[in-house]
């Protein structure tokens, strides 16, 4: 057995105490300190010149140990280690024994660097700290190391308590370092293995440390897959995760990116060597982060950590992947900070070629994604106006000429007293009418969906237009304003659970649940409600029956004693269908939308301060618009009413829409 101090040799830089006799040497002499004033460039004189050195070696050994804030990142340094002795297959165990939870590291690679006995050089590990001797191999040529600093053993101390350090000599024999957190001794023995050891090293650390005896084999998986992405695909290694406590093997992969691989970038470069870029375009989310690696190990997460790239296009939210940097120097401790010399000055400029190509990108990514959103925020607000539509008065919002559809699809007495099926008078207004289409492209015809509409036998329909099994009603109108001891047709409308209309095996049953007037019949799938005599408001239900499934709906129909006339105007009810919108950038002009009635189109300025707000949020962006849609519907079906009866019916029709808007 070999019991050392691990600051030997620390503070004359050869490895063995001050006054010890080094290997192969003699005694060393003390040095001579000189007096004070014996010299004209005495200390503290001026011109007096000297050398740095360490006061406290054992302070700065304690400094570096604690550099290391994040324990994962240490097992990633010791996985870093078994890579770099040219490991195959590394094994990470997660377990507990004899009551202590401990973290053990197996590889099969080339193991500690021989002495010249042979024997594992754990001597040379423990007192050469800062001193790497992948520093050296490196200076030799040999490639695909990344270590240099000789301090990664110390970090340790941020996982548990001790570690065991083990390794095979030439003749096959083992041995092993063992170090203690807080202590500067550390010891070399050699033992007998009851079984076969592996060859390579083994490192073992235990007990862990408090706050990570919750450590689980998922997040040590996920951050080294993140962290040792690039030199993992490039060394073949293969890493498995033992997780005794949740009893689960894990494999560790290297990190996919997602989203549209940027080929178009090309390769940076700069006078310091090239730049990989490997960078994938997705939907923008907080998630997005481009990391910063060297070598194929990471260094920052995301590279707007430096405020030198904390800026359009890293910051956009858009991109994923990697940028690698060879040459980038990094400060020793932790690893995870870069030195912001001349090198970095370099990566900086050579990454500033590529920012304006990437930022067209993202900016013609943007249109096509905004274009894509104006469709489908039109699609969800025309949908939304449909809904209500159904809801509130035909009367009162027969602007668009929409309601002829509901009125059609009511059976109504004809001239030689035939009663019309729904789907016939429908035909015949589909077949009158020439309805423009709005901005989406497609007439837009708000009606309910009529039993063989557009269709000319059960036949012809696709699989999917038939309706599922009940799930559903609604009453149109749901709410309604008549002058008492007048008539109003009700209907009800049951659906599956697509919103389909179904139009056969299904039973209705009408009553009144509150208020007075009166049904014309207590069955069927449309009836009329004849007002009081007096003004009230009565509450209409409506039970829809089918097979075992029974839903009901509820519609208000208000009773009063004078019904404000609405003013007729030009182009008023011609059925112009639902219409589109477009935007017009008019930043500090004070009008929010206008309505264009040659071209069925609301115009939405999207410079005003209302907009710019609201379109910071996809979900406010959407009721803004159908706002605007509501204000332009109100003015322009309402002609001549005073603003107050006007503002009355924006919050009628918003009230309805927003509740069906998605």
């Amino acid at each position: 057995m070999l019991t050392c101090g691990i600051l030997g040799g620390m503070s004359d830089g050869e490895g063995v105490r001050q006054g010890a006799t080094p290997r192969g040497g003699r005694p060393r002499k003390p040095r001579r300190r000189p007096r004070r004033g014996s010299s004209p460039r005495a200390h503290g004189e001026p011109g007096a010149r000297g050398h740095l050195r360490i006061g406290d070696a054992w302070n700065a050994i304690t400094i570096i140990a604690l550099s290391q804030t994040n324990p994962l990142k240490a097992i990633a340094e010791f996985v870093e280690n078994s890579i770099d002795a040219r490991a195959g297959a590394i094994t990470i165990i997660r377990g507990k024994e004899r009551g202590d939870p401990f973290l053990r590291i197996v590889d099969d690679g080339e193991g500690i660097p021989k002495d010249a006995e042979g024997r594992p050089d754990f001597r040379y590990v423990a007192t050469h700290i800062g001193d790497s001797l992948k520093r050296r191999l490196k200076a030799q040529g040999i490639t695909g190391i990344q270590g240099e600093f000789g301090i990664g053993l110390l970090s340790f101390w941020t996982v548990g308590e001790r570690l065991v350090l083990s390794s095979r000599d030439v003749d096959g024999r083992l041995w092993q370092m063992e170090m203690q957190k807080n202590e500067p001794g550390y010891t070399i023995t050699s033992r007998k293995a009851l079984f076969d050891h592996p060859g390579g090293t083994e490192v073992l650390i235990r007990p862990l440390l408090p706050g990570l005896r919750q450590l689980s084999g998922e997040k040590i998986q996920n951050y080294l897959a993140s962290e040792l992405r690039d030199r993992i695909r490039k060394s073949g290694v293969s890493i498995t995760i033992l997780d005794r406590a949740s009893k689960k093997r894990l494999e560790v992969q290297p990190r996919q990116f997602g989203g549209r691989l940027l080929h178009e970038l090309g390769a940076s470069s700069c006078r310091r060597g090239d730049i990989y870029l490997e960078l994938y375009l997705n939907a923008p989310s907080a998630e997005n982060h481009v990391g910063l690696f060297r070598l194929g190990t990471r260094v920052l997460q995301s590279v707007t950590e430096l405020d030198a790239l904390n800026h359009e296009p890293w910051n956009s939210g858009r991109l994923q992947g990697m940028i690698d940097v060879p040459f980038l120097p990094l400060t020793p401790g932790s690893r995870t900070g870069v030195i912001q010399d001349e090198a970095f000055a370099d990566f900086v400029d050579g990454l500033s070629r590529v920012g304006p190509a990437l930022a067209d990108i993202i900016a013609r990514e943007r249109a096509l994604e905004e274009e894509q959103a104006s469709r489908n925020i039109l699609k969800s607000v025309q949908k939304a106006l449909r809904e209500a539509f159904l809801t509130l008065p035909p009367e009162d919002y027969s602007w668009m000429g929409h309601r002829r559809a509901l009125r059609s699809a009511r059976t109504q007495e004809t001239d030689d007293g035939e009663r019309r099926a729904p789907g016939e008078e429908e035909e015949t207004r589909e077949n009158a009418t020439d309805e423009p289409t709005g901005a989406g492209g497609a007439a837009e015809d708000i009606r309910p969906e009529a039993p063989g509409a557009g269709t000319s036998s059960p036949e012809a329909r696709e699989f999917f237009d038939f309706p599922g099994p009940l799930f559903s009603a609604v009453i149109a109108p749901s709410s309604a304003v008549v002058k008492v001891t007048s008539e109003k047709g009700l209907r009800c409308i049951p659906r599956d659970k697509s919103r389909r209309v179904i139009d056969e095996g299904v039973s209705f049953h009408w009553s009144i649940r509150e208020g007075g007037g009166s049904l014309s019949a207590d069955t069927g799938e449309i009836v009329s409600f004849m007002a009081p005599e007096e003004p009230g408001l009565t509450i209409v239900e409506a039970t829809a029956t089918q097979r075992d499934t029974t839903v009901s709906a509820q519609a208000m129909v208000t009773s009063t004693e004078v019904l404000m006339e609405r003013e007729a105007s030009e182009g008023a009810g011609k059925g112009r269908g639902l219409p589109g919108y477009t935007f017009l950038r008019a930043p500090g002009e004070l009008w929010r939308s206008r309505f264009d009635p040659q071209k069925n189109l609301v115009v939405i300025n999207n410079g005003h301060r209302d907009y710019v707000f609201a379109a910071q949020k996809h979900s406010r962006k959407l009721k803004y618009i159908c706002r605007l849609f509501a204000k332009e519907l109100v003015m322009a079906n309402f002609p001549g009413f005073d603003s107050g009866e006007l503002l009355e019916r924006v919050v009628e029709l918003s009230l309805y829409t927003e509740e069906f808007l998605k």
